[in-house]
């Protein structure tokens, strides 16, 4: 029997985010369950359940987009902690973020940099 994508999704997303991705999650049910719902669903159960890439190879690309972007520290956040649980190693995200000074500006690097340095701290806490 196939598996739906929501329950695709969910397995992935677990495997990826953890506890932040189902926080995430959790902090949408009581505003607009459908969008937890959504993102089950289409990013993880669609999206990174392709076989073209690996995780680690979909992670460096989402701390990619999400350090140009600029403006999605939170998103960001569980996406460095999601590389590095996936495989990346902390010198391969500093260069993802680095790579980004060249493309996205040095203001963004920046961010993406200090940003990083918050999880790494919280992972270390923990």
């Amino acid at each position: 029997m196939e598996r739906s994508r929501f329950d695709l999704g969910l397995e992935l997303l677990s495997k990826i985010d953890g506890e932040a991705g189902h926080n995430v999650i959790n902090s949408l049910q009581d505003i607009c369950p459908d969008l937890a719902k959504y993102t089950i669903e289409f990013p993880f159960g669609d999206i990174y359940a392709r076989s073209a890439l690996d995780l680690k190879s979909r992670e460096i690309a989402a701390v990619a987009a999400l350090t140009a972007l600029g403006n999605c520290a939170p998103q960001l956040k569980v996406h460095l902690n999601a590389a590095l649980n996936v495989g990346c190693s902390e010198d391969e995200v500093k260069e993802v973020i680095l790579q980004m000074a060249v493309y996205a500006g040095f203001p963004a690097a920046l961010n993406g940099m200090f940003a990083f340095k918050e999880v790494l701290a919280e992972r270390s806490a923990a």
